[in-house]
């Protein structure tokens, strides 16, 4: 094995210093040569999509939470697989028993994303078309009228928040 050697890391060092000189360069960049109008629009805060506007209690829609819910699944299945993925060749290179187990943990892992999968999209989690969003619309409906907010209804606030 070889020694430390300080003047190997230096490629990292070099990508770190090139990183970070373009997103200075950028911001600079737009600092001087971009407009700056302040509006209305551009000074309002932005709350993941949905306008800030109206009570910070309301409800959203279920299919908000699935779609967080299919992200975190998906991220978490890529955290797994990258690892094992570049450490499979040298542990399967120990022993062909261990080989068949690894393969075997990553297939039972796969597996049960593959359930993952196919329930959501048994849901209709996926289904973004016309009929979803009337579906959607209606559940906020019900919801506001069970909780007294029929003035709402008439404003329309709900229909942009499904």
């Amino acid at each position: 094995m070889r020694d430390f050697q300080l003047r190997d890391y230096l490629p990292i060092l070099l990508m770190l210093v090139v990183a970070g000189g373009f997103a200075v360069s950028q911001i600079t960049l737009s600092q001087l040569v971009g407009q700056h109008k302040a509006t209305r629009t551009k000074t309002m805060p932005y709350e993941c999509g949905k306008d800030p506007v109206g009570s910070a209690r309301e409800r959203f829609s279920v299919k908000f939470y699935l779609i967080a819910m299919i992200f975190i699944l998906f991220d978490i299945e890529l955290i797994f697989m990258m690892p094992w993925a570049v450490v499979f060749k040298q542990l399967a290179a120990q022993s062909a028993q261990m080989r068949n187990v690894i393969f075997g943990e990553m297939m039972v892992f796969i597996a049960l994303l593959l359930v993952g999968y196919v329930y959501v999209v048994k849901k209709g989690l996926f289904d973004w078309s016309e009929r979803a969003r009337r579906e959607a619309e209606a559940e906020a409906r019900a919801l506001a009228i069970k909780e007294g907010r029929a003035a709402e209804l008439n404003r329309g606030s709900l229909s942009r928040a499904a």
